[in-house]
């Protein structure tokens, strides 16, 4: 799994590697009993400090999408494993979108906004 943090992003990195591992688990290309890399690792590859990792880690736990397990590491759970579905949803939304000549960045603003509305 590749991780990449953009350096000059205002969100925090610990988020970025969670971000990370939910765009993997949305796409497909992580799932049920997939194991993470250590955290040891990541961060050597990163070059940040090992806690930045596990707070990652740990969020991504707290959310029910991790569990970690000693001597294991971090293994996605079978609720992990259900964000794959997000992949068809947003295949569809693009295509849709492209069908109507909505750009990109556009979708991007129209999402951007709907995520932002209270209900």
């Amino acid at each position: 799994m590749l991780f990449r943090i953009r350096p000059h992003s205002d969100a925090p990195i610990f988020v970025q590697v969670a971000d990370a591992v939910r765009t993997e688990l949305c796409a497909g290309r992580l799932g049920l009993g997939d194991r993470l890399p250590p955290a040891r690792e990541v961060a050597a590859a990163l070059n940040v400090n090992m806690h930045t990792v596990l707070r990652a880690y740990q969020d991504l736990r707290d959310e029910g999408l991790l569990e970690l397990r000693r001597g294991r590491g971090a293994v996605i759970t079978e609720a992990g494993d259900r964000l794959r579905s997000l992949d068809d949803d947003i295949r569809a939304l693009t295509a849709k979108a492209a069908a109507l000549n909505i750009g990109p960045d556009t979708l991007s603003a129209l999402v951007k906004e709907a995520s932002h509305v209270p209900e």
